[in-house]
Parts: C-alpha cells; structure tokens; sequence
C-alpha cells in the first residue's frame, strides 16, 4: 500500500475514533471495514461506500478531511 493511503487512512482512523457522531457500534464496524480494505486493497470508493451503508456521517467527516 502506498504511503499516501496510509495517511489516508491514518486520518480515516483518527476522525472515526475522535467523532461525538457516531456511536461505538458504528466505529467499531467501521474500523472492521477499513481492515478487510487494507487486506483486499480496494479502491478508496469502495470503502466510502461501505462506510455510507453504516451512516451517514461519514460523508461530513471525509470532507473535513478533503478525502471528497
């Protein structure tokens, strides 16, 4: 995996667990995700999609961190 998607996600990990938005469930799921991402090296719309399907906060979050 590229450097510039480690710190993609680096900064995925650190807004999901840093969030007041979503409950536990909802970063713990997501954290799963972003793993079989990683493993599966998957392209970055298909792990936005999936961590849409959990909630939607997430679109605020990734455009708080110019991912979008």
């Amino acid at each position: 995996m590229s450097t510039s998607n480690n710190k993609h996600l680096e900064k995925i990990n650190n807004a999901i667990q840093n969030t007041n938005t979503l409950n536990n469930e909802e970063k713990s799921s997501s954290f799963i995700l972003i793993e079989e991402w990683i493993k599966e090296d998957k392209s970055f719309g298909t792990l936005y999609e999936k961590l849409m399907k959990i909630s939607l906060e997430f679109e605020p979050i990734f455009i708080e961190l110019g991912l979008i």
